[in-house]
Protein backbone atom coordinates (compact mmCIF):
# COMPACT_ATOMS: atom_id res chain seq x y z
CA UNK A 1 0.00 0.00 0.00
CA UNK A 2 1.72 3.62 -0.87
CA UNK A 3 2.15 5.92 1.82
CA UNK A 4 -0.66 8.59 1.47
CA UNK A 5 1.83 11.03 2.27
CA UNK A 6 4.19 10.75 -0.45
CA UNK A 7 4.08 13.20 -3.15
CA UNK A 8 4.36 13.20 -6.78
CA UNK A 9 5.43 16.29 -8.79
CA UNK A 10 2.80 16.51 -11.90
CA UNK A 11 3.24 18.89 -14.81
CA UNK A 12 -0.61 19.97 -15.36
CA UNK A 13 -1.43 21.31 -18.68
CA UNK A 14 -4.87 22.19 -20.12
CA UNK A 15 -6.55 23.65 -23.34
CA UNK A 16 -9.66 24.52 -22.84
CA UNK A 17 -11.46 26.86 -25.14
CA UNK A 18 -14.40 28.16 -22.88
CA UNK A 19 -13.58 31.42 -20.90
CA UNK A 20 -15.93 30.24 -18.40
CA UNK A 21 -15.08 26.53 -18.06
CA UNK A 22 -11.22 28.08 -18.11
CA UNK A 23 -11.53 29.99 -15.23
CA UNK A 24 -13.44 27.17 -13.35
CA UNK A 25 -10.41 24.65 -14.51
CA UNK A 26 -7.59 27.52 -13.71
CA UNK A 27 -9.41 27.88 -9.83
CA UNK A 28 -9.36 24.13 -8.92
CA UNK A 29 -5.84 23.76 -10.10
CA UNK A 30 -4.88 26.67 -7.86
CA UNK A 31 -6.05 24.92 -4.56
CA UNK A 32 -4.00 22.41 -5.58
CA UNK A 33 -0.51 23.68 -7.09
CA UNK A 34 1.76 26.52 -8.46
CA UNK A 35 0.43 28.43 -11.63
CA UNK A 36 4.25 28.66 -13.54
CA UNK A 37 3.10 28.96 -16.88
CA UNK A 38 -0.05 29.92 -19.11
CA UNK A 39 -2.25 27.22 -18.91
CA UNK A 40 0.18 25.31 -16.73
CA UNK A 41 0.48 24.31 -13.28
CA UNK A 42 2.75 22.16 -11.05
CA UNK A 43 1.47 20.07 -8.22
CA UNK A 44 3.20 18.37 -5.55
CA UNK A 45 0.02 15.46 -4.77
CA UNK A 46 -0.67 12.68 -2.65
CA UNK A 47 -2.26 9.67 -4.46
CA UNK A 48 -5.30 10.64 -2.86
CA UNK A 49 -5.28 14.31 -3.89
CA UNK A 50 -4.51 13.36 -7.38
CA UNK A 51 -7.91 11.70 -7.83
CA UNK A 52 -9.46 13.97 -6.04
CA UNK A 53 -8.31 16.50 -8.59
CA UNK A 54 -9.00 14.64 -11.22
CA UNK A 55 -13.16 14.12 -10.10
CA UNK A 56 -13.34 17.73 -9.50
CA UNK A 57 -11.85 18.75 -12.81
CA UNK A 58 -13.72 16.57 -14.77
CA UNK A 59 -16.93 18.24 -13.36
CA UNK A 60 -15.66 21.36 -15.57
CA UNK A 61 -14.19 19.15 -18.71
CA UNK A 62 -17.00 19.09 -21.87
CA UNK A 63 -15.95 15.82 -23.62
CA UNK A 64 -14.00 16.24 -26.93
CA UNK A 65 -13.53 20.02 -26.58
CA UNK A 66 -11.37 20.20 -23.23
CA UNK A 67 -8.04 18.79 -22.19
CA UNK A 68 -6.50 18.58 -19.58
CA UNK A 69 -3.13 16.44 -18.80
CA UNK A 70 -0.86 15.18 -15.99
CA UNK A 71 2.81 14.29 -16.77
CA UNK A 72 4.19 12.93 -13.54
CA UNK A 73 7.51 13.36 -12.62
CA UNK A 74 10.06 10.87 -11.21
CA UNK A 75 12.10 11.78 -8.50
CA UNK A 76 14.92 11.80 -10.18
CA UNK A 77 13.49 13.43 -13.50
CA UNK A 78 11.99 15.94 -10.85
CA UNK A 79 15.84 16.32 -9.90
CA UNK A 80 16.99 17.11 -13.23
CA UNK A 81 14.48 19.64 -14.50
CA UNK A 82 16.14 22.56 -16.09
CA UNK A 83 14.47 26.33 -15.14
CA UNK A 84 15.45 29.41 -17.46
CA UNK A 85 14.21 32.76 -16.08
CA UNK A 86 12.77 31.14 -12.49
CA UNK A 87 13.21 28.88 -10.25
CA UNK A 88 12.65 25.36 -10.03
CA UNK A 89 9.86 23.55 -8.75
CA UNK A 90 9.84 22.78 -5.00
CA UNK A 91 7.60 20.99 -2.57
CA UNK A 92 5.71 23.54 -0.29
CA UNK A 93 6.44 23.62 3.20
CA UNK A 94 3.06 22.94 5.24
CA UNK A 95 3.11 24.21 8.69
CA UNK A 96 0.57 23.46 10.98
CA UNK A 97 -0.36 25.52 13.77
Amino acid sequence: MADNRTTTLYVVAYDVPDDRRRAKIHKTLSGYGQWTQYSLFECFLTEKQYIQLRQRLERYLAPGKDSVRFYPLCAVCRGRVETVGSPKPEEPDLFLI
